[in-house]
């Protein structure tokens, strides 16, 4: 049977190496960490939400981001210090502006068709992740933020999602433990959340069960192509030296983050992801009043573009913010403080004394929509560039580029089928 390489471990590598596995083949997935979902898909905001499919190709986008520049605390920070990659990718993302109303609803599509994949697994692979299928609330403080969000549910509706407007005194009765002076809201109640991590981590430990071989502490230094590929890679942790070693392929999937874009060059394309820092806290509600203070619905700020979920009786998930920051992992706290003092303003019976920061990089491209199918070489495939919805499209993705490499290199399974 063929022998497909996924490059990457988070949750697109392995959503895409189980869907592989379904279809009869040998994978192998490397990952430059020691476990499955150590970057980006460790601690994100934990919504699968179709309601939050509008890409960010519009002017109102771009007029906050100047506006907000010299704002530390910005929901959308950009730092001015010039490099060619991350204005290059500024100029793209501008002239797909005139795609927006499009690829929002085919984002919206997607994410529909994603979440049955994703539960199906879930179910059949017996991963707990936290699962909470209470909606998704978003809010909305004045008139003319709510008036933008109904031009936007009218393209999410025509993608086939439920979402309702609210009054102020239904979004109070949806979410009681909310405080806030708010002009109205929207609510999808098929939308849903969970921990990435543990999902994520689970999926890695079913595809293992199933024959796939995962490489860890795996460092992939070049990809070289005589007949089969040859993917050279230093393995080995600790400060020792790193062995090298080889790996031969009939296809390789690329499901690497931020890093696709330079695996794509290797491989002669061009992946323009830009890395787009995200933070979130994970507040431990070590007390009842804490418990029954946090929110289980979760929700969506879009003045301070901020998301919640709730994750199991003990945690609460507080994520956001956009920083153009190139490839920085540093959590700084000016970023933090903001996602801290938005919780204890409006959930003021929660006590933060116990909170985790992190800070991750979404892989983003130019038009919002990630990069998924066939590359130039044959039998080179991208499964990448989700940004801030990889978690809830992954599912679906993966189920594409399987379909990609089945008609390219067929498995036994996927004749018999």
């Amino acid at each position: 049977m063929p022998h497909i390489v996924v490059i990457g471990a988070g949750i697109t590598g392995v959503t895409t190496a189980y869907a592989l596995l379904e279809r009869g083949y040998d994978v192998t997935v490397f990952d430059r960490q020691r476990y499955a979902a150590m970057e980006t898909s460790f601690a994100n905001g934990g919504q699968l939400s179709a309601s939050n499919a509008e890409v960010w190709n519009h002017w109102s986008t771009l007029l906050r981001g100047i506006r907000w520049m010299m704002r530390r605390d910005a929901p959308l920070l950009m730092n001015p210090t010039p490099s060619w990659h991350k204005y290059a990718w500024l100029a793209e993302f501008v002239s797909n502006i005139g795609n927006y109303r499009r690829n929002t609803i085919e984002t919206t599509r997607l994410a529909i068709a994603a979440r049955e994949h994703l539960f199906a697994i879930a179910a059949r692979e017996n991963i707990d992740f936290d699962h909470v299928r209470r909606g998704i609330l978003h809010v909305y403080w004045d008139k003319p933020g709510f008036r933008h969000a109904l031009e936007v549910n009218a393209m999410l509706v025509e993608g086939g999602l439920d979402r309702r407007p609210l009054t102020a005194q239904e979004v109070r009765s949806i979410e009681p433990t909310l405080h806030g002076d708010f002009h109205g809201g929207f609510y999808t109640p098929s939308d849903s959340t969970g921990d990435i991590h543990k999902f994520a981590f689970g999926l890695a430990r079913a595809c293992e069960r199933r024959g796939a071989r995962f490489i860890f502490d795996a460092e992939v230094d070049g990809i070289a192509r005589k007949g089969r590929f040859r993917i050279a890679y230093r393995a080995g942790g600790g400060e020792g030296a790193r062995e090298e070693r080889a790996e031969e392929a009939d296809g390789i999937v690329v499901c690497a983050g931020i890093a696709s874009r330079r695996f794509a060059a290797m491989l002669g394309d061009r992946v323009n992801v830009y890395p787009v820092k995200g933070y979130s806290i994970t507040v431990h509600l070590d007390d009842k009043r804490s418990r029954d203070a946090a929110p289980w619905v979760s929700l969506l700020d879009d003045r301070a573009k901020i998301v919640t979920s709730r994750l199991g009786s003990g945690r609460f998930r507080v994520a956001g913010t956009a920083e153009f920051n190139g490839a920085n992992r540093d959590i700084r706290h000016d970023r933090i403080r903001p996602l801290v003092d938005w919780t204890r303003a409006l959930f003021p019976d929660i006590d933060t004394s116990r909170v985790v920061p992190w800070a991750g990089l979404r892989p983003m491209m130019p038009d919002m929509m990630p990069r998924v199918g066939r590359g130039r070489m044959p039998g080179v495939f991208y499964n990448t560039g989700h940004g801030h919805l990889g978690w809830t499209l992954s599912a679906a993705t993966a189920q594409m580029v399987a379909a990609a490499v089945s008609g390219e290199l067929p498995a036994p399974a996927s004749l018999a089928a």
